[in-house]
């Protein structure tokens, strides 16, 4: 069973695993739940998205407006979005206005990007990347996840 948050109403929602997730909508507000494209998010909705996740990767993109490496990648990030979804949702964080939640991560460079995994850190990678590494970067980090996980490590 898999369990995201909804990107326009934040509810909680459960899909099995046999369903194809991109036929999902929200069962609160019936909006699609997985669009292809980044969802910007708060310190709290990053903390929801983490929370409550479950069976979905989460990858996330922390920039700022002014750092031009950050603007350069943003429409790799989205190109990732749509070769990626629904098996990672991707977000992005805003750290000028989020410097707190960009604390907690521990981000000392930007872009910074973060794949989380049932809601912990499971990789992290700092620069510029194109949609074709953030992707690649994105299903090896996964596998090496899931590999630890079902050995103990």
């Amino acid at each position: 069973m898999r369990q995201f948050v909804c990107p326009d109403c934040g509810a909680v929602n459960r899909a099995p695993d046999g369903k194809d997730p991109r036929e999902a909508r929200c069962g609160r507000c019936k909006a699609v739940v997985f669009s292809g494209q980044p969802l910007e998010v708060n310190g709290a909705q990053l903390r929801k998205h983490r929370d409550s996740t479950k069976g979905v990767a989460l990858l996330l993109d922390v920039w700022a407006p002014w750092c031009g490496p950050c603007r350069a990648m943003a429409p790799q990030f989205a190109a990732a979005a749509a070769k990626l979804e629904p098996q990672v949702r991707l977000l992005k964080l805003n750290s000028e206005e989020e410097q707190q939640a960009a604390a907690d991560l521990g981000v000392t460079g930007i872009p910074a990007l973060f794949l989380f995994l049932d809601g912990r850190i499971v990789a992290r990678s700092a620069g510029l990347m194109n949609a074709d590494q953030i992707t690649a970067w994105t299903r090896q980090a996964l596998a090496q996840a899931k590999a630890g996980a079902q050995t103990g490590a």
